[in-house]
């Protein structure tokens, strides 16, 4: 545990990407490949469910510390995490000689894993006596693991760049082992770091995916529009259809296999698609022709079980844009418009469930711009620039994927909820709730927490802690003073929301300083945008 604590709180420290990669690629070095497994599971932001309730938590310091409740909840507000509110009540308090080290993968399996499911009276004195031992910081990396909020300031690229640098393998190689399911053992991280084709092969494993930009830049500036496919951008659960091995796998861009959630797809693939074949696309609601809203496709997610009803509710299909891989041979290096004209080719008779994006076509920068224009009259986003000649790489690399999406809505909005965020901002007001009026009263439509720059984040902490109204827990209820331009992509009807509505990506796009609350904008007018009016 020393040694991962030691690795945390120096990512921690530092915002240096190569300090970053150094510290992790030292770690991979020295560490028993049994402990680095679960150091790269977290690290890659897989996490394991709670061990037990905060609240639990919080009652055991408070009583192995003497601590009152008034005085916890108010240091618990200052800092802004549980996890590290615990630890620093705490400390000092263990015996003077620290207890015996045990390597992160013994905590993990002797006593952690072991923990779950145990009565909160077994897990009082295992838990109690495991802080007892084990100075601050150590403290502070055990609660996050309990409480399963272990986040760990570093991106997944970092981690693979630090493999790729102690197994002297390409990065991509590397990235393409840690896809799918795995589980953290020593076996399966020597396999991270074994020479290329050493690894044991799993069929179902996935790609990395290609991300695309925003386009920030004037699209003239691409050159001509002849060297560029433009596509919808549809808004849909982006994923990869596998056909390997006798089976068909569907993975989400955040690795879950979706495979029983949408059996129709892999119905049709299973004899459609040559073994070793993978596609990138996006899975969509689809009916008469046209997409569906996501608020559709999320009944699909969210059900245990898919019953009939739910399937005629939500047909889906599988729209295909790319082809990575073709009779087992990985295709990815291949200019685009060569992967395009194999992807035509497999899904030609993939109706109704398996479609090409089509291509949308134009002579001129200003044509297309017209048809971006349609977008949202046809229920996408936009559209997708991808240069004809490009490969498929992996990540956010900027220059051959664009996005070019439409503007967003922008309402007017009061803010009324605050709470602190995480990791380097858990000692800040940063996650807000935000209101519009309806009938005189406001009410709540939309949570963000992104937009704000470290000038405006640091003013509006100061102004919310000093205009609270109530706290409830970590939240606090302030003064409707302050409102905000809020920014989203969509709007659809939603029954679980007060408000009856529920919108898709809120951002703030600026602080409007110059509006008073009753000039914010009301449900009346949001639900006029929702119909289009």
């Amino acid at each position: 545990m020393k040694r991962f604590a030691t690795l945390y709180e120096a990512l921690d420290r530092t915002t240096s990407t190569n300090e970053k990669v150094a510290a992790l690629a030292a770690y991979f070095v020295s560490a028993p490949p049994e402990d680095a497994a679960w150091a790269v599971w977290f690290l890659t932001g897989r996490r394991l469910k709670r061990f037990l309730p905060g609240r639990l938590l919080a009652a055991w310091a408070m009583e192995e510390a003497g601590v009152p409740d008034w005085l916890f909840e108010e240091s618990y507000a200052g800092v802004g995490d549980l996890a590290e509110t615990i630890s620093l009540i705490l400390d000092g308090r263990g015996p003077a000689e620290p207890a015996p080290e045990l390597p992160l993968s013994r905590w993990m399996e002797e006593r952690l894993l072991p923990l779950r499911g145990r009565p909160p009276e077994e897990q009082r004195p295992e838990v109690t006596g495991w802080w007892l031992g084990l100075p601050r910081w150590e403290t502070f990396v055990l609660n996050k693991l309990l409480t399963g909020e272990l986040r760990v300031g570093v991106s997944q690229t970092l981690v693979e760049r630090a493999l790729a640098q102690v197994a002297n393998a390409p990065q991509p190689a590397v990235a393409h082992r840690l896809m799918g399911t795995w589980e953290p053992t020593a076996a399966f991280f020597q396999s991270l770091l074994a020479p290329g084709g050493e690894e044991e092969e799993d069929t179902s494993r996935p790609y990395p995916f290609y991300l695309a930009s925003p386009l920030d830049q004037p699209v003239e500036s691409l050159g001509s529009p002849e060297e560029w496919l433009a596509e919808w951008k549809w808004d849909g659960i982006r994923s990869q259809l596998i056909r390997r091995g006798g089976a068909v796998h569907l993975w989400s861009r955040g690795e879950e296999l979706i495979t029983g959630r949408f059996p129709e797809l892999a119905r049709t693939a299973l004899p459609l698609l040559p073994d070793g074949t993978v596609l990138d696309g996006e899975i969509l609601a689809w009916r008469e022709g046209r997409p569906l809203p996501f608020s559709v496709l999320q009944r699909r997610i969210g059900r245990k079980r898919l019953t009939d009803k739910v399937l005629a509710e939500a047909p889906a299909v599988f729209m295909g844009y790319d082809l990575l891989e073709l009779e087992g041979r990985d295709v990815r290096e291949r200019p685009l418009a060569e992967r395009r004209r194999a992807l035509e080719g497999l899904l030609e008779r993939g109706r109704p469930f398996l479609l090409t994006s089509p291509a949308i076509e134009a002579a001129a920068w200003d044509e297309m711009a017209r048809a971006r224009e349609e977008a949202r009259e046809r229920d996408v986003e936009g559209l997708m620039l991808k240069r004809l000649a490009s490969p498929y790489r992996t990540g956010r690399k900027k220059g051959d994927w664009w996005k070019w999406k439409i503007e967003p809505f922008t309402v007017d909005a009061v803010l009324i909820y605050a709470q602190p965020g995480h990791g380097r901002r858990a000692n800040l007001l940063t996650d807000y709730t935000f209101a519009v009026w309806s009938e005189g009263e406001l009410v709540p439509i939309a949570k963000a927490y992104s937009g704000l720059s470290d000038e405006e984040i640091l003013a509006l902490d100061g102004w919310l802690r000093r205009h609270t109204m109530q706290k409830f827990g970590p939240v606090r209820s302030v003064e409707p003073a302050q409102v905000f331009e809020l920014a989203f992509e969509g709007i659809a009807l939603s029954p679980r929301h007060k408000s009856g509505i529920a919108v898709r990506f809120p951002r703030i796009a600026r602080w409007r300083t110059d509006k008073t609350p009753e000039q914010a904008d009301t449900l009346e007018g949001i639900r006029r945008l929702l119909e289009g009016g």
